[in-house]
């Protein structure tokens, strides 16, 4: 998957396609937010949260906790798992990533900085993520809960299948 055909981040109306943009601009954007909103929020951008995060970004696909940490180890930044996991429950505690379940692996999020339900569409072939909003809360399952007397705090909404690119390929 080449750089200008990974999946994008949020456009303005919070939905996330598998097509062509500014990568470049894309992984520049959501680290200047970050860093912007760390400052203002007085979090701690610590270097090794910054280069998870910076990684995650550039792939617009879910990266393990290892895979992270191999990444990290060649960047000098130390072997250890702690290492990793603290930068990752740093930044999904803080919204910058989401854990992708399925996957037991991790991804930056689309629309960091904002209260949502993500959706994730995940590509079983290239393993390219891609961001959208869930409603949950007021579907079907929002309905079921609020007639339970249950009320949602997180739902995880991933659906597996073939992004474009792949599905191009295989034409």
């Amino acid at each position: 998957m080449t750089s200008e055909t990974r999946p994008m981040q949020a456009d303005e109306g919070g939905l996330v396609g598998f097509h062509k943009h500014d990568h470049k601009s894309c992984v520049e954007t959501g680290l200047k937010n970050a860093e912007a909103r760390c400052s203002a929020e007085g979090l701690r951008l610590t270097p090794v949260r910054r280069k998870v995060l910076e990684m995650l970004l550039q792939e617009h696909r879910a990266l393990g906790a290892y895979a992270i940490l191999d990444r990290l180890r060649e960047e000098g930044f130390g072997s250890q798992p702690p290492v990793a996991y603290r930068a990752l429950d740093f930044l999904v505690e803080n919204g910058f990533v989401h854990k992708i379940e399925r996957l037991n692996a991790f991804v930056a999020c689309a629309h960091p900085g904002t209260s949502h339900s993500p959706a994730f569409m995940i590509c079983r072939k290239c393993e390219a993520v891609a961001e959208t909003h869930s409603a949950t809360a007021k579907g079907v399952l929002g309905a079921a809960a609020k007639a339970a007397g249950f009320e949602i705090e997180r739902t995880v909404v991933e659906a597996e299948g073939i992004c474009p690119d792949c599905t191009e390929k295989a034409q």
